[in-house]
């Protein structure tokens, strides 16, 4: 159903509207999540590698999707604020030609270029080829990525996060079960893993794209609204632009990370493989509630109430750090069991860098949570090049020091340690600019 988030109490708005969004984004996360522990588990060490090396590279592709998502949702969220359902309805159409084209020149581009950056980041020889047939699987499957998020953007700009999160629950649990069938039961190693989620993902991406246009259809409004907007693209894209250059951004950020950490080894790169696969569900699960506070905000700023927009700040600060604290008791003092759940028969070498990097970037969770739900804030009222600012100070930063200390006595711990390095510069900043703007009416 769709949900005003302009009036009732922000704190308890915020919390029935994001609970099912951190829920949503948990099972997403399983997707990525089963393909490396089916790898580890039910294949080899280097399955695992080979796929974790893989997935720096999908997170390109999905910093489009991404881009595409918040966008949309952010425009939808302040036309659905505002009343005004027949923008609503062309904001949705208008985004879905756009994503449309979008994801063609992906699809294209990946295609041709997957074995140079493959390459590029220095893949050892022997993940080469599993690692090049999951992305080209990957790849294929993009439309799949890119109109599920899409219509999960609609859903939250509509109030609706309950919807998304009963699709993903359930194809997050089919995902885990294909995949063990096709690994284990067909023998179909990495690419019984990339076919799996294929499948899944395709089948999401139908019947949410049919819920969408059901959902619209109940939007009461008089006459037809246009296909396509130019107006209507401008205002997405002025969204969607700078959150794509973001993403993509910490998306080279984290490949040129990738090409320091492949220099130490198959080993290292199994650890951290595991490693940033539990710390990414951490941090997108931030993010999928940074992306629920832009939607209170947009919907906020439509409806002129943006008074209400430093009470949903606070509500969500409390929100992620209530998540933030069993998680980091968890990675780092069970970590090393995390660990194993992904590796069948793990080196000591790997376990001991994936735990190193659990250990050391698991406490500044509460730091960088909090950068997460301000950088919502700044996003949905369209304070776009303020939020890009912080962002791109923890990516140099990160970048940086993880190239010049993997080359001191530190090694691959000198890399993790540039994590809570970048976030704390970024939390900084995000809180000031946060701070300097005045959300009186």
């Amino acid at each position: 159903m769709n949900r005003d988030l302009t009036s009732g109490k922000p704190s308890a708005v915020l919390w029935r509207f994001c609970l099912p969004l951190f829920g949503s984004m948990v099972f997403q996360q399983l997707y990525s999540i089963a393909d490396s522990l089916v790898a580890g588990k039910f294949i080899s060490e280097n399955a695992l590698a080979a796929v974790g090396n893989s997935y720096e590279v999908t997170l390109i592709f999905i910093a489009f999707a991404f881009g595409c998502n918040i966008g949309c949702s952010v425009v939808v969220s302040r036309y659905f604020g505002a009343g005004e359902y027949v923008k609503v309805r062309s904001a949705v159409t208008t985004s879905l030609i756009l994503c449309g084209a979008v994801c063609a020149v992906l699809m294209l581009l990946g295609l041709m270029l997957t074995p140079w950056l493959l390459e590029a980041i220095r893949t050892p020889t022997l993940l080469l080829a599993d690692s090049r047939l999951y992305l080209d699987i990957y790849i294929w499957g993009l439309p799949f990525v890119f109109f599920y998020n899409l219509s999960t953007g609609i859903f939250s700009a509509l109030g609706d996060s309950r919807t998304p999160f009963i699709f993903l629950v359930s194809s997050s649990l089919a995902n885990i079960a294909m995949d063990i069938w096709f690994v284990a039961g067909l023998g179909m190693k990495v690419a019984g893993v990339a076919w799996a989620t294929f499948i899944c993902q395709g089948v999401s991406c139908v019947l949410a794209l049919v819920t969408v246009f059901r959902r619209l259809g109940q939007l009461k409004v008089p006459g037809r609204a246009p296909l396509f907007s130019v107006p209507i693209l401008r205002q997405t894209a002025m969204i969607a632009v700078p959150s794509v250059l973001q993403q993509s951004f910490i998306s080279v950020g984290n490949i040129i990370i990738q090409r320091v950490i492949n220099g130490f080894g198959p080993e290292v790169i199994a650890g951290y493989s595991a490693a940033i696969k539990l710390n990414n569900l951490v941090i997108t699960s931030f993010s999928t509630l940074g992306n629920g506070v832009s939607n209170f905000t947009s919907q906020n700023l439509g409806a002129g109430k943006p008074e209400r927009i430093p009470q949903g700040f606070r509500a969500g600060r409390n929100m992620v750090w209530l998540i933030s604290l069993p998680i980091i008791v968890l990675y780092f003092f069970g970590g090393e069991l995390c660990l194993r759940f992904f590796i069948e028969e793990p080196t000591q070498e790997a376990i001991r860098s994936g735990l190193m990097f659990l250990r050391i970037v698991s406490p500044f969770y509460l730091m960088i949570s909090v950068k997460i739900v301000t950088d919502g804030i700044l996003r949905g009222a369209g304070l776009m090049w303020q939020f890009m600012i912080s962002t791109f100070t923890d990516l140099v930063l990160r970048v940086v020091l993880a190239a010049v200390l993997a080359g001191t006595s530190l090694g691959c711990v000198g890399i993790w340690l540039a994590w809570p390095i970048g976030w704390l510069a970024a939390l900084v900043i995000s809180v000031s600019l946060y701070k300097a703007h005045k959300w009186e009416s």
